[in-house]
């Protein structure tokens, strides 16, 4: 069993050149050496424009394909580009993740009037006001596709919410008002500013019967035209939780039984993102966003930082098989609206703590690998990765032992399987120079093991009992091998 790999194939600050489904395709030699298995996809709807990073949907049915908000393509290239990649990937052996946007529209074709309560937006239980009327873009005909693949039409009663009154030309949170309207159940929906089901642009009512049938729909037709191997959900807080496991469920009983499916879950809080996975009945998995925040609150606070508590909360630590774990990601890079960037000289650290652990699919961000250019510049980490990589294809296997009791140094060891023989052992310091006494097994009796990683140029023979004393540099990180394996 070779162990997964996931990337992000996208940031936030691309070029808008239509040109990145191409450049991925170029770089599939590169994914399958990383050891790749999976790749998360930006989103491939048509947007509000050319240059829409992929989150303010327009139109679900359309991938590049059709003459809309004053484009064919999308920010990252045609349909038929992105089909070609799908394939590829596919080909090649990577499974291929679509980015699903379901909890709202952008961009409507017009206006409708209806009735409204303006919301508090601190608390989205509380109206500022008594019923009156609004007109907004909620009409959604698609005159671009005329009704090809589908003739739905969206209206007004089809959604919770809306952020702008275009008669009054007056922004705020309007609430609709009709039979059966309101937002999502509180039960079911993230209870942050009294209600959170409201987040942006039109927002789905995913209790009306036609938006949930038109969907399933969708679904149908998306899966059956890309062929796509899984999702990767939106902004699942915001969208009523048992609408969420129907759906998925739905589609693995009638489209896809083998369809892989993670969410974006955003809740520094371990017990709140646990009631989630029991809610949707544990159908799919959830990025770890509680130890994404273990890692930005080490990089702040450094030597201060204990360590030895680097996985607590996380799920990570609390599900593993349920946990996609990451670094950094399209939000939370500098600039974007979770900003919580982990600083550069503890990402070798985080890296090494994802990659070259059991628990968990570890996601590497395509900034992270390529680096991002432009006002939010950050380096790129290839060198790194690449060896990480390396090392999580043939090195990380068979029994772990955590060696986690200093809150400035702390170590793990993978034993080798029979399939993969050699051990690792990994170090990491946010502090001093330090070392770890851990046990390689006396198989490895008498190896001399060097740091692959470059950042420790001693050599350690370990003893024949299997002990030895690993070193790491100040806020580093070693990964001890056999160097004699690396012939082998």
């Amino acid at each position: 069993m070779v162990n997964e790999t996931m990337m992000q194939a996208f940031e936030w600050y691309l070029p808008a050149d239509g040109g990145h489904w191409r450049r991925l395709q170029e770089d599939l030699p590169l994914f399958q050496k990383l050891g790749l298995t999976k790749i998360w996809l930006p989103p491939a709807f048509k947007g509000t424009s050319a240059d829409d990073v992929g989150y303010g949907v327009y139109d679900l049915f359309d991938l590049g394909e059709f003459d809309q908000n004053g484009t064919v393509r999308t920010k990252y290239g045609s349909k038929e580009d992105y089909l070609a990649l799908v394939e590829s990937l596919k080909q090649a052996g990577i499974m291929p993740i679509a980015d699903i946007v379901l909890n709202h529209k952008a961009n409507g074709d017009k206006k409708e009037r209806f009735s409204v309560l303006r919301m508090d937006p601190d608390n989205r239980q509380n109206p500022l006001s008594q019923p009156f009327e609004i007109e907004a873009w909620t009409e959604f005909t698609f005159p671009g596709r005329h009704g090809t693949y589908n003739d739905f039409n969206w209206h007004w009663y089809h959604f919770t919410g809306v952020d702008y009154d275009a008669l009054h030309d007056e922004t705020g949170i309007y609430l609709i008002l009709g039979d059966n309207k309101g937002w999502a159940d509180q039960s079911r929906i993230d209870n942050e500013n009294g209600n959170f089901d409201y987040l942006m642009y039109d927002d789905l009512d995913f209790k009306h019967p036609e938006v949930v049938n038109h969907l399933k729909d969708w679904a149908g037709w998306f899966l059956t035209a890309t062929q796509i191997g899984g999702f990767r959900l939106d902004a699942v807080k915001h969208i009523d939780s048992e609408f969420m496991a129907d759906f998925i469920q739905y589609i693995r009983t009638s489209i896809n039984p083998d369809l892989y499916v993670f969410g974006e879950y955003w809740k520094n809080d371990a017990g709140m993102t646990q009631d989630y996975l029991e809610q949707v009945g544990e159908t799919f998995s959830l990025v770890d966003v509680v130890l994404h925040m273990n890692f930005y609150e080490a990089g702040q606070k450094g030597s201060q930082f204990n360590l030895s508590a680097v996985l607590d909360g996380s799920l990570m630590q609390a599900n593993p098989d349920l946990a996609v774990t990451f670094v950094d990601n399209h939000d939370s890079q500098r600039g974007q609206a979770l900003e919580s960037t982990v600083e550069e000289w503890f990402k070798p650290l985080a890296y090494a703590l994802i990659l070259l652990r059991q628990q968990g699919l570890p996601c590497i961000f395509y900034g992270d690998y390529f680096g991002i250019s432009g006002d939010f510049a950050q380096q790129d980490f290839r060198q790194l990765l690449d060896k990480l990589t390396f090392l999580r294809q043939y090195y990380v296997y068979g029994e772990q032992v955590d060696y986690f009791d200093h809150p400035n140094c702390i170590a793990w060891t993978c034993l080798g399987s029979e399939e993969h023989p050699h051990g690792l052992a990994v170090l990491l310091s946010n502090s001093d120079k330090g070392w770890k006494n851990v046990n390689m097994g006396t198989f490895n009796q008498g190896k001399v093991f060097i740091d692959y990683l470059g950042n420790c140029p001693d050599e350690v023979v370990i003893g024949q009992d299997g002990w030895a004393e690993f070193p790491v540099e100040a806020g580093s990180v070693s990964a001890w091998l056999d160097k004699d394996s690396l012939i082998n």
